[in-house]
C-alpha cells in the first residue's frame, strides 16, 4: 500500500467514525429530550413512573391537573392510536377523583412560530393521526388543515384561525387549533400558537 492509499484510507477512516459520532449525539440529544408518555384512563402514578419529565403526583379525591416541571413532549402510548408532538412549554393533564389520568390540553410548541413552521407542526400530527386510523370528523365546519394559499389567507386573519377535529373509532378525540399571536419580542412578525386538546369523546361526531 502505497502513503497516498494510507493516507487516503485513515481519511475515509476518521471522516466514517466523525459521522458516526455525529449521527449517535444527534439520536442521544433526540432521545434525552423531556417527554410525557401516558395513556388515557391510567392510573396516574403509572404515566409519572414511565415519563422521563417530572410531573407532580394527584389530589386524592379531587378533578385537577398538572403542569410538567420542564419543557416536555408528548407520547400518546395507545398501541395503535399512538402520536408524538414536538416539546411543549404549555402543557397541562388533567387527572380525575380515582386518581387516573383524564384529558390533557397543550401547545405544541415552545415558543409563538412563524407560519410555515406552524403548518409544519399542524401536517405532522394530522399525518400521525391518518397513518394511525384516526378519522377527521365535522368537516363541514372544521375542514383539516393544508398548506394551501386559502388556509394560509385564512390562517393570516386575526379574527378567523382554524380549529379540526379527529377521532379514534370510539375511544379518543382530538381538537387540534391554531391562531395568529402578537408577540411581543417579535412584534412586526407573523407568529402563532397552536392548542391540542386530547380526551375521550365529546360531542357529536
Amino acid at each position: 500500500m502505497t502513503l497516498r492509499r494510507r493516507v487516503g484510507w485513515r481519511r475515509g477512516i476518521l471522516l466514517f467514525a466523525g459521522a458516526a459520532l455525529l449521527i449517535f449525539s444527534m439520536v442521544r440529544a433526540l432521545s434525552s429530550e423531556p417527554e410525557i408518555a401516558l395513556m388515557i384512563g391510567e392510573p396516574w402514578e403509572a404515566m409519572r413512573q414511565r415519563s422521563s419529565a417530572v410531573i407532580d403526583p394527584v389530589i386524592p379525591g379531587h378533578f385537577w391537573g398538572r403542569l410538567p416541571k420542564s419543557d416536555s413532549r408528548l407520547r400518546f402510548l395507545e398501541p395503535q392510536y399512538g402520536f408524538v408532538t414536538p416539546l411543549a412549554r404549555f402543557f397541562t393533564v388533567s387527572f380525575d377523583s380515582d386518581g387516573l389520568v383524564s384529558s390533557l390540553r397543550m401547545s405544541p410548541q415552545i415558543e409563538p412560530l412563524l407560519l410555515d413552521d406552524t403548518l409544519k407542526v399542524l401536517l405532522d400530527l394530522q399525518d400521525q393521526w391518518r397513518q394511525g386510523g384516526w378519522t377527521p370528523i365535522r368537516l363541514n365546519d372544521f375542514p383539516s388543515f393544508a398548506d394551501t394559499p386559502q388556509w394560509r389567507a385564512r390562517l393570516r386573519d386575526v379574527n378567523i384561525g382554524g380549529t379540526a377535529y379527529w377521532r379514534a373509532d370510539d375511544k379518543y378525540q382530538v381538537m387540534l387549533g391554531v391562531n395568529r399571536f402578537r408577540d411581543d419580542k417579535r412584534p412586526t412578525e407573523e407568529r402563532y400558537l397552536i392548542t391540542l386538546q386530547l380526551a375521550t369523546p365529546w360531542g357529536s361526531p
